[in-house]
């Protein structure tokens, strides 16, 4: 702790969101050997009592597939990314030769063209699940320990009551802008039953940022099935994710006021959605 009479913010954000992290793993022994920190020293950081080196920040967040600077993110914020096990499968899929060589040459970027994407999104396109709806999910594209990584909210409310939630599926994957284009890869974490793949082009008009693409998800079960459709991601503002922006996640009439427009022209008027006959 610091020696000023009150509590150090990023000290507690930290330790709040360790614990988080800890509390998904299990096993805290575990975790210090494979970062190589001593359990009396890391209990510390558990508990707020002391501030871990700059290089033991790097080593925790590098363990978890994190940026440091997200490790201090508000409690809220930090949870919105982290809900379910996307970490754990994403290192294991990382520490893969074939992958580790992909993302090689996939981290290659500039900083700029990073730097460009992160922030909250909209995510719109038409839903696989209430026909002729479109559905806006909330997103935020976050720095990870060695690349972009994403988590979105789909929301969908109760066709007689809409101020009740239906279904709901969380999302995080990675991001990868590989020449001009952004590929995205993600897990449905709550049901743990879809991976969807998207790749998106960034279109830059007046001082609003677009990202059009298409988006496809395959189902683990026969129950939904597989599809494709037109997607576009809508800039909101930078940083993590809110209350508030998870509660504009919903299924939409496709002339709500509240679609931008250029959002509206690209979706088109029916969907466009592939699905198996």
């Amino acid at each position: 702790m610091t020696n000023s009479a009150l509590p150090d913010p990023r000290l507690a954000a930290f330790s709040a969101n360790l614990r988080l992290l800890c509390e998904q793993q299990g096993s805290i022994s575990q975790i210090c050997r494979k970062i190589g920190i001593n359990r009396q020293q890391f209990n510390k950081y558990l508990a707020g009592r002391h501030m871990p080196s700059t290089a033991n920040i790097r080593a925790i967040a590098n363990h978890f597939g994190l940026d440091p600077e997200v490790m201090f993110s508000r409690e809220e914020e930090f949870r919105a990314l982290i809900d379910g096990d996307f970490f754990e499968t994403f290192n294991r899929m990382r520490s893969l030769p074939q992958v580790t060589a992909f993302l090689s040459t996939a981290m290659a970027v500039p900083d700029s063209t990073r730097d460009s994407l992160v922030g909250v999104y909209d995510r719109y396109h038409f839903s696989s699940i209430y026909p002729r709806r479109i559905l806006r999910a909330s997103m935020c594209i976050y720095p990870g320990a060695d690349l972009l990584q994403h988590v979105y909210v789909e929301r969908f409310p109760h066709q007689d009551d809409r101020t009740k939630t239906a279904y709901r599926f969380r999302y995080h994957g990675f991001v990868l802008p590989i020449e001009g284009r952004i590929f995205t890869l993600d897990f449905e974490t709550e049901q743990k039953n879809e991976m969807t793949f998207g790749i998106y082009s960034q279109i830059q008009r007046n001082t609003k940022s677009l990202l059009l693409g298409i988006t496809s998800g395959i189902a683990a079960n026969m129950y939904r099935q597989p599809f494709s459709t037109r997607q576009a991601l809508h800039f909101r503002r930078p940083g993590l994710l809110s209350r508030a922006d998870l509660s504009r996640s919903s299924a939409m009439d496709f002339n709500d006021p509240t679609i931008p427009a250029e959002v509206r022209e690209y979706l088109g008027t029916e969907p466009e959605m592939i699905k198996p006959g």
